[in-house]
């Protein structure tokens, strides 16, 4: 069967190794899923997960911020100082604090990006302690 010119498909490879350069796949995976797996046509805008998710009052913030904790976890096998694993943990408790309350948390949702700020994190460490995980994107 053969998908239709304007449909795309996401294709991801998944790493299972545990080198800071699979752990580095893995965690932009997950980071692209729960932040720009989909785009709205009318604005232009990729959403994922978290603010598809949290629209589930309560369960879909806490199921999100779970995975998100997931991203901590790995940076802590990488050995990332534990100021930045409480920054990380900080951006995942706001941004599930806020997206608790009805209706200006789900518009929060949109906004607000934990995964990719703490994903920001997780590459300066990783470039500058691993710089072989680097990957030039042209």
């Amino acid at each position: 069967m053969e998908l239709p010119k304007t449909a795309r498909r996401m294709e991801m490879q998944i790493p299972l190794g545990t080198s800071p350069a699979d752990v580095r796949q893995r965690i932009e995976a997950m980071e692209r899923i729960l932040e720009r797996v989909v785009t709205i046509p009318v604005l232009r805008s990729k959403v994922g997960l978290d603010a598809i998710v949290g629209l589930i009052p309560f369960a879909g913030d806490l199921l999100t911020a779970m995975m998100g904790i997931y991203a901590v976890w790995e940076a802590r096998n990488l050995g990332l100082p534990r100021w930045k694993q409480w920054r990380m943990i900080a951006n995942i408790g706001f941004d599930t604090a806020i997206g608790t309350i009805p209706v200006a948390g789900d518009l929060f949702d949109f906004l607000y990006r934990s995964n990719t700020r703490n994903l920001k994190i997780i590459r300066a460490h990783l470039d500058r302690h691993h710089p072989e995980t680097r990957v030039i994107e042209g």
